[in-house]
């Protein structure tokens, strides 16, 4: 049977426990497009890009692609 060479600290212990306790990311609903997203994050939403209930970016078919 194996044996730790030294004894792990509470501490350290708990640390490495933290992340068994995390929640799922909550949803949000944008009242502008009914779409849902993340907080806090912008969100695609028929070629347009909205963070805030707000339109950031405006996509339309005669733009080019940049890459």
């Amino acid at each position: 049977m194996a044996h730790p060479k030294s004894k792990i600290s509470k501490t350290r212990r708990d640390k490495r426990r933290t992340h068994d306790k995390c929640n799922p990311a909550t949803i949000a609903i944008c009242p502008t497009t009914g779409e849902s997203h993340l907080y806090h994050r912008a969100y695609w939403h028929e070629g347009n890009l909205y963070y805030k209930g707000k339109k950031v970016i405006e996509g339309s078919a005669s733009e080019p692609v940049v890459e």
